[in-house]
């Protein structure tokens, strides 16, 4: 029983057939055909539901007013109220610095006038390392930071 082991196991298809596909006709004129696909019992998963994935975005202004938004189902509506956040601070040159989709954001603060370093990741602490690196290769001495969120995606359900 043990030399049967040992020897080459090779998969043999239905008759003469390749696999996938069995024998067909007969009395000389044999052929193949495709196996065909179950239809039994068995049904695809249907889905319940679906990802949606959203956007973030941050302003700023030259004076330090700030204005943030998550959540948002477009890159035009995350970076349209964080622009009305910011003016509600009173400033009026306030741009959009960074739009986000789907991920984190980290603000951090600069001295010596070097302004705010925005940068993403997949996580709030991913991000905020890659700030605070954009922060001390900016000079900084010190890197303070100001602020971190996710627009992170949710289940619509069927």
């Amino acid at each position: 029983m043990f030399g049967l082991c040992a020897l080459p196991f090779t998969s043999l298809a239905e008759g003469r057939c390749p696999p996938g596909q069995y024998p067909i006709g007969g009395q000389g004129a044999g052929g193949c055909a495709p196996v065909p696909a179950s239809g039994g019992d068995s049904q695809s998963p249907v889905p319940t539901g679906r990802w949606i994935k959203t956007w973030g975005a941050i302003a700023t202004s030259a004076g330090g007013d700030a204005g943030v938004s998550k959540g948002k189902l477009s890159k035009n509506e995350a970076a349209r109220e964080s622009l009305e956040r910011c003016s509600k601070w009173g400033a009026t040159d306030c741009k959009v610095g960074l739009t986000y989709k789907n991920q984190c954001v980290a603000a951090v603060a600069a001295d010596k006038g070097l302004g705010t370093k925005l940068n993403t990741g997949a996580t709030i602490e991913a991000a905020t390392e890659r700030a605070t690196e954009d922060c001390r290769r900016a000079g900084s001495g010190t890197c303070k930071l100001e602020y971190s969120g996710c627009s992170e995606p949710y289940f619509e359900k069927f």
